[in-house]
């Protein structure tokens, strides 16, 4: 079927009296727009409310990712962090909204990260910037932000998201372990509380699937994609030194 056509039918579902999920007419036009297809596999189960895993990640249903982005209410113009930039669905819709140059987003995982550019780029957005950082430590370099979106549950907002909010600024996260209730502050320390969610823990150094590494150049991630995509294990490397059966090698 034509993703523009699921696109359609996802979106009016969430706009549907039974969900009555997604009422903001801005993001619903977004969210039409956006091809989720080119973040989550398989076409057609990339456009049912349900929630994927991959990359030790898990992927924002679309009511789900509705529910953020209403309640981050992004203008046109507007800078945007999103801390935890996941699979980057959230960043490209986020995108249709303020300008993909206005968007930046980090994640812990080194492997996510090469994902959401993969993800952003063969979507069409290779403009938003995504960066491999702790993300309890935001992207100090681009602040301030007029808002800040948290894909992941804290206590409370991590102090160095705070500081980077501009004045009038917004950031919105899911407060709690279990239960927990999406929650936005502002910059002058007001908050409003939302629905009820259930999002994975931030992660902290250390926690995070895989080894970080440095951040690398654009070619050295090609490279690296390359290299890891024709990596062979076991029997199959040629140049592995194998114990001859008979007896020891010789030297």
């Amino acid at each position: 079927m034509d993703p523009a056509v699921l696109r359609e039918d996802m979106v009016d579902g969430l706009e549907s009296e039974e969900k009555d999920v997604l009422r903001n007419e801005a993001v619903a036009v977004a969210m039409r727009d956006v091809p989720r297809h080119e973040f989550v596999e398989h076409e057609r189960s990339a456009y049912a409310d349900r929630d994927h895993e991959y990359l030790g990640t898990r992927v924002l249903s679309p009511s789900d990712a509705a529910r953020v982005l209403q309640a981050l209410a992004p203008e046109a113009g507007d800078r945007v962090l999103i801390v935890g930039a996941g699979v980057g669905y959230t960043a490209a819709v986020v995108a249709e909204l303020v300008g993909e140059a206005n968007v930046h987003a980090v994640d812990i995982s080194r492997p996510l990260v090469w994902e959401a550019r993969s993800n952003l780029a063969a979507a069409g957005y290779d403009g938003v910037l995504v960066d491999c950082r702790d993300g309890a430590s935001g992207l100090p370099e681009y602040a301030p932000f007029d808002r800040i979106l948290l894909e992941a549950a804290a206590v409370s907002p991590p102090r160095a998201l705070l500081e980077q909010l501009a004045d009038g600024g917004r950031l919105v996260y899911p407060k709690g372990a279990q239960p927990q209730r999406l929650e936005a502050v502002s910059a002058d320390g007001e908050t409003e509380r939302f629905e009820a969610v259930s999002f994975d823990p931030l992660l902290v150094e250390g926690e995070q699937t895989g080894s970080v590494e440095r951040n690398r150049m654009a070619r050295e991630d090609r490279e690296f994609a390359e290299k890891h995509a024709e990596s062979r294990r076991g029997w199959e490397l040629e140049w592995l030194e194998w114990e001859d059966s008979t007896g020891p090698r010789s030297r």
